[in-house]
């Protein structure tokens, strides 16, 4: 399955699903419960189904780097298949698995997005705390 097809099959499913999903360069666009999420196309790995829950946290001085890093690891080591993790000076969550075939996505998406969704939550609750 080409990229382009990914992007097609990624935004069908999405509108499919109640969401008004747009097409980037990277992938697909689309908001739920007023947050923005990308699932990000890997051009050469078909089996690979990426979710991004991109700058949600903003780093603004070395001291919250530091427990940005501590919030994160923990949020990683408490959720399944999440990660949470420094880009810059900004906070990224993701959901990274291989899949059998490119639309075996749709089985594990609604998990998906409430594990990345949990992280998230266990990590502002850390940073909070």
């Amino acid at each position: 399955m080409t990229k382009d097809e990914r992007l097609k099959m990624y935004a069908d499913f999405l509108k499919g699903e109640g969401y008004s999903p747009e097409t980037i360069k990277e992938g697909v666009v689309f908001k739920a419960e007023g947050k923005t999420y990308v699932i990000m196309v890997d051009e050469k790995d078909e089996q690979f189904f990426r979710l991004v829950f991109p700058n949600f946290w903003s780093i603004d001085s070395d001291k919250e780097r530091v427990k940005v890093v501590a919030a994160s690891s923990h949020s990683t080591a408490a959720t399944k298949v999440a990660k949470i993790f420094p880009v810059d000076n900004n906070t990224w969550g993701t959901i990274e698995l291989f899949v059998a075939s490119p639309d075996h996505f749709k089985g594990v998406f609604t998990r998906s997005l409430g594990a990345l969704q949990a992280a998230v939550q266990t990590f502002v609750g850390q940073m909070k705390g």
